[in-house]
């Protein structure tokens, strides 16, 4: 698999990687036989950088991941902290940091943590100096190696890419969700800040495997989470309305080379951008999972398929979500 410098973690790490939110919660039941089954499928194919949290099924995804890496120490593992309590910007503080560090690296089983991510954090932690000073002197004492950060908006994006010692910022990035690529994208290749590209599906809008009649159980975000009841609505199908998704898809489907999947073709717009250094779609079991690496095995997309999947966004994507984030 081709690899990519994870910003300035320095580490090289497989362009496709494993998101853990699926392994989890929050998408519905699975199993832990299916959880590690996903896992091991994703190393065989070549996925190094595995991204986790510890609020995904309250430390059962880390605890996941955990006892992968004790199979494959060599493997770098992503985790993210800051959802445990309510999003106020004065509960970014040391003490929190260091309680929630603590949590995480008893679930992975490590003396320090490759990297960790504040989870989209109040807009008002990226200007608090004492936030960053914080994570500094963590990396000082060797609780964790590197630090990032998971925001929602452009804006957060900027505004973390512009902290000297961010690593890497992980933002929602694909075919409906475009704007990343206006500053963020140059903004970060330019400060050398690596580009963790998450939701890359939609939610699965991606995949071009729902209809209208598709139904979503009662503990699927995708249920519960249409209208942002849970957390930013745009965690879900990327803020896209789910008929308008479906449509769009329906413009898109032309485009997929021949031999493989809507979902390939999306992560391989997602790994045309050079700023990417790792693109981060989920996986319920060990065939989504070799299907998600095998992406990276695609040619990149000529630029006529570049533009057209600019066009279907800008006639039917753009109006919704564009301003929003």
């Amino acid at each position: 698999m081709e690899q990519r410098i994870l910003g300035r973690t320095g580490i090289e790490v497989g362009v496709v990687g494993f998101g853990a939110w699926q392994i989890g919660s929050a998408w519905g039941e699975v199993s832990e036989a299916d959880a590690e089954a996903a896992l091991e499928a994703a190393h065989r194919s070549g996925v190094t950088f595995y991204d986790t949290a510890d609020v995904y099924g309250d430390g059962r995804s880390e605890r996941f991941v955990g006892a992968f890496r004790a199979r494959h120490p060599e493997v770098f593992v992503a985790t993210k902290m800051g959802r445990r309590v309510e999003q106020l910007p004065e509960h970014y503080s040391a003490a929190n940091f260091q309680a929630w560090n603590d949590d995480s690296r008893a679930n992975l089983d490590v003396p320090a943590l490759d990297l960790v991510q504040l989870h989209c954090p109040p807009p008002a932690v990226y200007a608090d100096d004492a936030v960053f000073d914080a994570l500094d002197a963590m990396v000082a004492e060797g609780r964790l190696r590197s630090y990032g950060v998971s925001v929602e908006t452009c804006e957060e994006a900027l505004a973390a890419i512009a902290r000297p010692n961010v690593a890497t910022v992980q933002i929602i990035l694909n075919p409906f969700r475009q704007k990343p690529l206006e500053a963020v994208l140059p903004a970060a290749e330019k400060a050398g800040v690596g580009i963790i590209a998450r939701v890359p599906l939609a939610s699965g809008l991606l995949s071009g495997r729902y209809t209208a009649d598709t139904k979503f159980g009662e503990d699927d975000h995708r249920n519960f989470n249409r209208r942002g009841e849970a957390f930013d609505v745009g965690e879900t199908f990327a803020g896209v309305d789910f008929e308008t998704g479906l449509a769009a898809v329906e413009r898109l489907r032309p485009l997929v080379p021949e031999g493989a999947t809507m979902a390939q073709f999306a992560l391989r717009w997602i790994l045309d951008q050079p700023a990417v250094s790792v693109v981060i779609p989920g996986a319920r079991n060990a065939e989504q999972a070799e299907a998600n690496a095998a992406a990276a095995d695609l040619a990149p997309l000529g630029e006529d398929v570049h533009a057209e999947v600019a066009r279907v966004y800008d006639e039917l994507i753009r109006p919704q979500v564009h301003d929003r984030w």
